[in-house]
């Protein structure tokens, strides 16, 4: 009985985390229209003027023209004039 509580909790404990990580995971958009998907949700500088979206947030058909995927650079940061800055 105690095997099968500690077995339990230990599959919700596993479901939480999992969870838990994916909610934090966004897209990220300058106002030049680079896009870029993160693990983690950081807080970003102001002068970075960014916008951060959920998950699945793609742009529509319309839009289609003003925004671009880009990867994510290396560690922590953003896009700016192309560039990937990091902070």
């Amino acid at each position: 009985m105690l095997k099968a509580i500690v077995l339990g909790a230990t599959a919700l404990l596993g479901m939480a985390i999992i969870v838990t990580s994916s909610a934090q995971a966004a897209v990220v958009c300058n106002e030049a229209g680079d896009c870029w998907r993160v693990k983690k949700k950081h807080d970003y500088p102001n002068r970075a003027q960014l916008h951060i979206y959920g998950d699945d947030w793609e742009w529509d058909q319309a839009q289609a023209d003003r925004y671009r995927w880009r990867d994510p650079g290396e560690g922590r940061g953003y896009y700016r004039d192309g560039v990937w800055i990091t902070f």
